[in-house]
C-alpha cells in the first residue's frame, strides 16, 4: 500500500521522483559504490603520503565526480601512480559547468526545468562532494574548474554561446579547440537521440552544452598553463567536459591517456592520444599480427567468444537465455534461411556521435535507410536487421528507437526485409551464422563474426575496419558496389580466419587489461574497488596495473601480454 501511494505521488510530482532518486544515489555513493580509502588502507595511508615524490606530473582529470565508475578507478590509479613516484593531481568540476556527462533526460521528467537551470540545483550537490571526499582520503591535490575561470572568461563564454550559429555547431571552434563537436555529442547523449529534431528544448539545451564546452576548454587551458603536466589521464575522451580536456591537452602539448571499462569482467581499455573510439581503428597491425598461435590459444579465444552468447564473462549482457532455435526464429520472423540472407547489425544511434572521415554515411540512420531501400530492389536476397538490445537495456535507453524510424520511413517494410526488435531474446549469433554476410556500422560484433568465418561489410567506424579482414566502404558508391557482389561472398579462408582470430585475441585478451581489485557488483557502476593493503597497488602486485601505469608514465603500449600469462590468475 505504501509503495503504491509513493509511486502515485512520484508520477504526479516528477520533482519528488528526482529528489528521491538523488537521495538514494547519494546514500549508495557513501556506502558501497565509491571506495572508502581511509577504511581500506588504514595506517597504510601514511605510507602512501610518505611516497609522494617529484616524479612525472600526472593530471587525473576525473572532472565529473558523480561518474562513480570513473571516480572509483581513477582514485585507485592515483594511488598506484603515487606509489611509482608520480606527482598526481586531480581535476573536479565544482558546479562550474552548466551541463555535463552526468546529466541525461531520464533524470529530468521536466526538460523545461533542465533547460532553465541545468544540474546545479540538484545533480551537482550529489556529484562534487562525494568525489572530493574520495580523493581527500588519498591526500591528492584537487583542482576545481571554478578556480581557473576568471570573470572575463565567463563573459566570453556567455557571449560566444549566445552568438553561435547552431546550424553549423559541429564545426564550431574556440581558440582552435573543437568545442562544437563535443557539445553536440553531449547534447545528443543527454537526449539519448541521434538528432535533436523534434525536441522542444533541443536548441536551449544544446546551447547549454556549448556554454559548458567553452567554459571547460578555457578552464583546462588555464590549469595546464598554471601547472605544467607531463600527461593527463581520464575516462571517455569525448563529450562534455572530457572531450574538451582532451582537446585542451593536445593544444598545450600535454600527452593524453583515455580509458573505458572493457567488455570482459574486471578489464579496462586504455588508449594513447585519443579516445579508444578512434584509437582502435588506427591501431598498427604489427601489434597483433605476429602473436604466437597455438591450439590452446585458439580454444581459449573460442571459449570466450562462445561465452559472449550468454554474457557469462562480461560486465554487461542483454539476454540470460537467448533463443538459439533457428527454425523457431525463422517461423517467428517469417524469414526463409534456405534462401540467401544478409544480416545487418545496428549500434545505439546517439552513442559517440563524433566525426569519422572513413564513414560512408553521415549517420547510422542514413546507412540503415539506404540499405533497406537497396534491398527493396533485390528480391533475390533477404535482409535481417538486428536492432541493438542496448537501445532499451543499456545504461541510457534510447529515446529515438530505430524501429520507430523505420516505420516512419517505411510504413510497410519490403517483403524481404525482417526486423528483430531490441526487446527480442533471439540470439544475434545464431541468426548471423545462417547469413551469407553481415553488414555493420559501428558495432564491435564484427570482431566476433570474422572469427566465426563470416564475411563482414563495414560502412562506419567499427574497430574491425582497417585490419585486412573485412570489406570496408568509405563512400556510398563503394558501399553499393560491395552490396552488388552479394550473395557471392565466400566464408573466410583458413589463413584469413586465423588472422581474424589473432586480432580477436588481441582485442579481447590484450587490449582489455585485467585489474583484479575491481570487483564486479550488480548495478551501475558494475564494479567497486576492493583493496585490502597498499601492497595490492604496488609495482609487481598486478601485471595489468603495471601495464597501465607504465603506459601512463612511460608512454608504452597499453597491451597486456596475455599470451605469456595464460593460465595464471587474473591480473597476476
Amino acid at each position: 500500500m505504501i509503495k503504491s501511494l509513493l509511486r502515485q505521488h512520484m508520477r504526479r510530482y516528477p520533482r519528488l521522483d528526482r529528489l528521491i532518486r538523488l537521495y538514494v544515489r547519494r546514500r549508495r555513493a557513501l556506502t558501497d559504490a565509491l571506495p572508502n580509502w581511509s577504511r581500506m588502507l588504514g595506517q597504510d595511508r601514511s605510507v602512501l603520503l610518505g611516497r609522494r615524490q617529484r616524479g612525472p606530473r600526472v593530471l587525473i582529470a576525473t572532472s565529473v565526480g558523480g561518474h562513480w565508475a570513473a571516480t572509483s578507478l581513477e582514485s585507485a590509479l592515483g594511488a598506484a601512480l603515487t606509489l611509482r613516484g608520480a606527482e598526481a593531481h586531480v581535476l573536479l568540476c565544482d558546479r562550474a559547468l552548466p551541463a555535463c556527462l552526468h546529466c541525461d533526460a531520464s533524470w529530468y521528467p521536466s526538460l523545461r526545468h533542465f533547460a532553465a537551470t541545468g544540474p546545479r540545483t540538484d545533480l551537482c550537490h550529489h556529484c562534487f562532494e562525494p568525489a572530493l571526499r574520495v580523493y581527500d582520503q588519498l591526500a591528492l591535490p584537487v583542482h576545481r574548474y571554478s578556480q581557473y575561470l576568471t570573470e572575463d572568461m565567463r563573459r566570453r563564454a556567455a557571449d560566444v554561446t549566445r552568438e553561435a550559429d547552431l546550424s553549423t555547431v559541429s564545426n564550431f571552434r574556440v581558440d582552435g579547440i573543437a568545442v562544437g563537436e563535443h557539445a553536440l555529442a553531449g547534447a545528443l547523449r543527454f537526449f539519448a537521440r541521434a538528432t535533436l529534431e523534434g525536441e522542444p528544448y533541443g536548441e536551449s539545451i544544446l546551447r547549454r552544452y556549448l556554454h559548458a564546452a567553452v567554459l571547460a576548454a578555457l578552464a583546462v587551458r588555464q590549469l595546464l598553463r598554471t601547472h605544467r603536466y607531463d600527461v593527463a589521464v581520464f575516462h571517455h575522451g569525448i563529450y562534455v567536459p572530457q572531450g574538451l580536456v582532451a582537446e585542451a591537452c593536445r593544444a598545450e602539448g600535454v600527452r593524453v591517456v583515455n580509458w573505458n571499462p572493457a567488455y570482459r569482467k574486471q578489464c579496462f581499455i586504455f588508449s594513447h592520444h585519443q579516445t579508444y573510439h578512434h584509437a582502435l581503428m588506427t591501431e598498427p597491425t604489427d601489434l597483433w599480427e605476429d602473436i604466437p598461435w597455438s591450439p590452446e590459444r585458439e580454444r581459449e579465444l573460442l571459449s570466450y567468444l562462445r561465452s559472449r552468447w550468454y554474457g557469462t564473462q562480461d560486465w554487461i549482457w542483454f539476454h540470460d537465455k537467448p533463443e538459439e532455435d533457428v527454425n523457431g526464429i525463422a517461423r517467428k520472423l517469417g524469414v526463409d534461411f534456405s534462401r540467401p540472407c544478409v544480416g545487418l547489425l545496428t549500434n545505439v544511434m546517439w552513442d559517440a556521435q563524433l566525426h569519422y572521415p572513413a564513414n560512408a554515411f553521415p549517420s547510422m540512420l542514413d546507412w540503415v535507410l539506404h540499405t533497406v531501400r537497396y534491398f527493396a530492389a533485390r528480391s533475390d536476397l533477404q535482409l535481417v536487421i538486428r536492432v541493438h538490445p542496448a537501445e532499451i537495456r543499456g545504461t541510457l535507453p534510447s529515446r529515438q528507437p530505430l524501429v520507430a524510424e523505420l516505420r516512419k520511413a517505411f510504413p510497410s517494410l519490403p517483403p524481404n526485409v525482417f526486423v528483430i526488435d531490441p526487446e527480442s531474446n533471439v540470439s544475434t549469433y545464431a541468426v548471423m551464422e545462417r547469413c551469407v554476410a553481415t553488414i555493420i556500422y559501428g558495432t564491435k560484433t564484427g570482431v566476433e563474426l570474422t572469427s566465426m568465418g563470416i564475411p563482414v561489410i563495414v560502412a562506419g567506424e567499427a574497430w574491425i575496419r582497417n585490419k585486412g579482414l573485412t570489406y570496408d566502404a568509405s563512400s556510398v558508391d563503394e558501399y553499393d558496389a560491395l552490396l552488388g557482389r552479394l550473395p557471392n561472398f565466400p566464408r573466410l579462408e583458413a589463413e584469413t580466419l586465423q588472422r581474424a582470430r589473432r586480432y580477436a585475441y588481441h582485442f579481447f585478451f590484450r587490449r582489455m587489461i585485467p585489474l583484479p581489485f575491481m570487483e564486479p557488483i550488480p548495478g551501475n557502476p558494475p564494479y567497486r574497488v576492493i583493496v585490502k593493503h597498499l601492497s595490492d597497488l604496488k609495482p609487481g602486485a598486478s601485471l595489468g596495473l603495471d601495464v597501465i601505469c607504465d603506459g601512463v608514465l612511460k608512454g608504452t603500449e597499453f597491451v597486456y601480454p596475455a599470451e605469456r600469462v595464460a593460465g595464471r590468475s587474473l591480473g597476476s
